[in-house]
């Protein structure tokens, strides 16, 4: 990773590093302020390092000129990672024991290269849509992406068993499915569950009215699409503010409002029944909407219709 590798544009820090791997180079990863700050200090502190001039290039770089790649090394990361993760007192999985005691994590699971299959799992638990995703890894496969992160057929199945009974209609009143009926006779699309019958059986690719869900009522959302919903209605604000700033027709801008509010109401209505439910039961459905989004995003099946003009290019 080269020294100066921070780029700030709009007030939004990206990371530059180069995919060495694939001879794509200075690449762009948005980070947090925190995380910048952390690298603004450290290239504070590398001028007082006694560095050989052939490595001073290098964000971490070998204080030795015997480096013949300049940097820090793979090898001497994972030994260096190796030696710090031995050497913690303690390290607790998930869970207890039968007598109540913190099951001890395995220590042989962390090594570098796991961090970046954490990085694609935090941004699948979070609802982060995988050509997104996909993006972010640098990655010109989906497939490649999708081999980051996947569910098991019993954790999904469990977590459908949750959701299965807070799903609603497109105005937010309740209408509970069985389990069977949330896996086999609706579709994931975009901002919810579809149940309409040509678009169930074209697996999400057939929608009659071009997937605007709030006016229609075969629409089934369920909380595990709160992220992407409220996503979507600061899409459509965006777009109706685009659309007055062009004297677009009212119609169109009326049709916009008439979405945001309709989403906006279904979102509401869920927020509010899950404000209501004890901390346990908000907390066991919180967790299988993770678990299906993140099962969602892992999907092989393209859940819109899209087009590309640019060329193709090889599978990473």
């Amino acid at each position: 990773m080269p020294h100066h590798c921070l780029e700030t544009t709009h007030g939004q820090t990206s990371l530059i590093w180069n995919n060495h791997k694939r001879h794509r180079h200075r690449r762009r990863l948005p980070i947090t302020e925190s995380t910048a700050q952390a690298i603004r200090t450290w290239q504070a502190r590398r001028p007082h390092l006694p560095l050989p001039a052939t490595n001073d290039a290098y964000l971490f770089p070998a204080l030795s000129s015997y480096s013949s790649a300049g940097h820090l090394n793979a090898n001497y990361i994972s030994e260096t990672l190796r030696a710090w993760v031995d050497s913690l007192p303690a390290l607790h999985a998930e869970g207890v024991d039968a007598s109540g005691n913190p099951l001890p994590f395995d220590r042989t699971l962390i090594y570098p290269y796991a961090f970046r299959h954490s990085y694609a799992q935090r941004h699948a638990d979070a609802g982060t849509p995988v050509d997104v995703l996909r993006e972010l890894m640098d990655h010109r496969s989906i497939a490649m992406t999708q081999r980051y992160y996947q569910v098991s057929l019993k954790r999904k199945r469990a977590a459908v068993a949750t959701l299965s009974t807070h799903v609603v209609d497109r105005l937010g009143q309740p209408a509970p499915s069985t389990t069977a009926s949330y896996e086999l006779r609706s579709v994931a699309v975009p901002y919810g569950g579809c149940t309409e019958p040509s678009n169930v059986k074209a697996g999400g690719a057939s929608c009659p009215i071009r997937f605007q869900c709030a006016s229609c009522g075969f629409y089934r959302p369920d909380p595990s699409y709160l992220p992407a919903i409220e996503q979507h209605i600061n899409e459509l604000r965006a777009d109706r503010e685009t659309a007055q700033a062009m004297d677009a027709a009212t119609f169109v801008i009326t049709a916009l409002s008439d979405q945001i509010t309709a989403f906006e109401q279904a979102v509401t209505r869920m927020k509010t029944r899950l404000a209501a439910m004890p901390a346990h039961e908000r907390q066991e459905i919180e967790h299988a909407s993770t678990l299906l989004r993140r099962a969602r995003a892992a999907s092989h099946h393209t859940l819109l219709p899209l087009t590309t003009t640019d060329p193709p290019q090889s599978p990473s």
